[in-house]
């Protein structure tokens, strides 16, 4: 294996068990080294696993060229998205001989096959943030009538983290009736009240690792659930959301190791369009989970990746109507030898 240089965060924690936000680890067959300034030697020295040989530097970009010379190797893979053209013109100084394999998102597609532990810390996030849905669902029953968006907003974070004690994926999406044909809408002044439709994509992390999960639920007479039977008054709503059902249990059922990420993505894409909603659907069906939230594989209708077993990623069709409503459902799953599981 070629030496490799990564500065993401997410890299340096697979690489080393450790991140910063001023580091390079520089991976070979044989020595690992985490350079990083003094700010953060001495935590990364009592922190770092795999052997992983700490440098404590003043000019980061100056002692990773270095230790590739030492190395004795001629070649090294950068992903180039990680490194501004400052650095990487600093890094290819006095290394005019040296060759730079430029690998976008290659990190990313080494971490994409999750191994046992990596699923198990996964699968405990997910679980943990599905009991945040239910406990946000009994304080919105409770107490969300007639309360903003951008109310319920908050309260919702201090369901997902624990009141602190955990960490977000990334920052919650609480979107009502025609806000929720966003499927990334900004929280607003909106307000909840009897009838009205709700969109909640949300996630907490486990030891690093991520989750994700969107329920769009009704808000009736006695409150609201998270669960996958909903009930609308109104009988377009009711159709679009079994609509959007009908495309998520085809894709977990499609879904196993050899197909192709497009061809995942079509399935959904097929039974939507066949029903008139095909410019409604407006975003991939999925992603990888793991280490960042949105990491390979990317399902999509251009990627065509072959996916494999241990690959974990989200299964999120939906349908977005301007001025009306949005639905979109998301579970995270695992690829197994007999196909997929929802985590």
């Amino acid at each position: 294996m070629n030496p490799a240089l990564v500065k993401s965060e997410s890299a340096q924690f697979y690489e080393t068990g450790f991140s910063c936000d001023n580091a390079i680890v520089l991976t070979g067959d044989r020595d690992r080294f985490f350079i990083t300034d003094g700010r953060y030697a001495l935590e990364a020295k009592s922190r770092v696993k795999n052997g992983v040989c700490v440098v404590e530097s003043e000019n980061l970009i100056a002692d990773a060229r270095k230790l590739l010379r030492k190395s004795g190797e001629s070649r090294c893979v950068i992903d180039p998205a990680e490194w501004n053209a400052k650095e990487y013109g600093a890094l290819r100084t006095k290394l005019a001989d040296f060759a730079f394999f430029e690998r976008q998102n290659f990190h990313q597609k080494r971490r994409a096959v999750k191994n046992k532990g990596e699923i198990a810390l996964i699968e405990i996030a997910v679980k943990e943030n599905a009991e945040a849905f239910k406990a946000f669902a009994s304080f919105l029953s409770q107490n969300g009538e007639s309360k903003s968006e951008r109310e319920l907003s908050f309260e919702a974070k201090r369901f997902l983290t624990d009141s602190g004690r955990r960490d977000l994926s990334f920052e919650p999406i609480f979107a009502i009736d025609q806000n929720a044909a966003k499927p990334h809408a900004f929280a607003s002044d909106d307000r909840l009240k009897v009838g009205s439709a709700l969109l909640f994509d949300a996630g907490i992390k486990y030891s690093r690792y991520c989750s994700d999960r969107t329920r769009t639920a009704v808000f009736g007479e006695s409150g609201v659930n998270f669960e996958t039977a909903q009930r609308f008054n109104d009988e377009l709503k009711q159709k679009i959301y079994d609509l959007v059902l009908k495309a998520r249990d085809a894709a977990i059922e499609a879904a196993k190791a050899g197909i192709r990420a497009k061809e995942l993505d079509a399935i959904t894409r097929k039974i939507i369009g066949e029903a008139g909603y095909a410019k409604e659907f407006n975003h991939s069906l999925g992603h990888g989970v793991g280490l960042d939230i949105h990491e390979e594989p990317f399902i999509n209708k251009r990627n065509d990746m072959i996916l494999e077993e241990g690959m974990i990623f989200t299964i999120e069709p939906g349908v977005y109507i301007e001025g009306f409503f949005g639905v979109r459902i998301e579970d995270i799953i695992v690829l197994e030898k007999n196909g997929a599981r929802i985590l």
